[in-house]
């Protein structure tokens, strides 16, 4: 009897989190893939089939669905750059939020269910780490235009998973430096680092996000999950944990405040997720930051 594959469109493959979904899922038989991102090709290996999407054009969006017919479509896709979407608002809006409006409008057509990756910037960080139905108030504008997708899926009248994570960490290939690289590179050619006391997350680590989205597919759960990491520390605490692991100078990274960096946009300064509900209902096990940092570790052969 042959097998019934479960048919999972991934939309922004070529992204950090994209990547990491491809690895895992590459790796199952019992899912047929199809991979998409606004670029010409996959920059991994060519085992799928891969449609170039621009997720901002609704006729795009209509025809690799009925084409492929997914039971879920993961989004992976969004403009992140926070201080970018501060300054092009319009550009931010069409992807974040039209470009999810179209996936909806998708997955109604065809009847599959969206997961969504969102974001803790729709909390304004005053007492975090948040609950799943905490109420949201972002202050960035890239913030909003997450909370509006997220809207815009909950009025969809579709299946929905909407997961939210914060600070995402990991290596793949021709994705822009995660912070881990970021302070290993400066540390390492003996470069002083300004870190910020006052910004409090639980980063989460791709390969625990992959897992737990995962896990809720598998598990055809419906509705919102806060997927992060086990430890709840300040930016500042987690590039020293990084220079310990590493083994780089500690001496390097000095102190500083969300004030003094002068970014464009506001930070949610006391953000992070709390992953109770994952944990119980999805059986969510991240692993600890340092194993995490052990497997970055060896991946860059450091």
């Amino acid at each position: 009897m042959s097998l019934i594959k479960t048919r999972i469109l991934i939309v922004g493959a070529n992204g950090l989190l994209g990547q990491a979904l491809v690895n895992y899922y590459s790796k199952r038989k019992d899912v047929e893939l199809h991979l998409s991102s606004i670029e010409d090709k996959f920059v991994g290996n060519n085992q799928f089939s891969y449609s170039k999407l621009d997720i901002t054009k609704r006729n795009e969006v209509k025809n690799l669905f009925l084409d492929f017919f997914p039971e879920f479509v993961i989004n992976a896709a969004a403009y992140t750059d926070v201080d970018g979407c501060e300054v092009n608002r319009e550009i931010a809006w069409k992807i974040n939020v039209n470009g999810v409006k179209h996936l909806v409008e998708g997955c109604r057509v065809v009847d599959a269910q969206l997961v969504h990756i969102s974001t803790d910037f729709i909390f304004d960080g005053q007492n975090g780490p948040y609950h799943e139905d905490d109420k949201p108030n972002p202050i960035s504008y890239y913030g909003r235009t997450k909370f509006a997708s997220e809207n815009e899926i909950k009025m969809g009248g579709i299946p929905f998973l909407i997961i939210r994570t914060n600070v995402l960490y990991g290596i793949q290939k021709g994705v822009k430096k995660d912070f881990v690289e970021w302070v290993v590179e400066n540390l390492s050619s003996g470069k002083q680092i300004n870190v910020v006391t006052d910004q409090w997350n639980n980063p989460t680590y791709v390969d625990d996000l992959v897992n737990g989205i995962s896990l809720a597919i598998d598990k055809r759960k419906n509705g919102i999950y806060h997927i992060g990491g086990l430890e709840y520390l300040s930016r500042y605490d987690f590039a020293l944990k990084i220079a310990e692991v590493f083994g780089l100078e500690k001496e390097l990274i000095n102190k500083t405040t969300t004030d003094k960096l002068n970014q464009k946009a506001k930070r949610p300064l006391r953000g992070g997720l709390i992953i109770l509900k994952a944990q119980s209902e999805l059986g969510y096990k991240p692993h600890t930051l340092e194993e995490n940092l052990l497997t970055i570790k060896q991946k860059l052969g450091k």
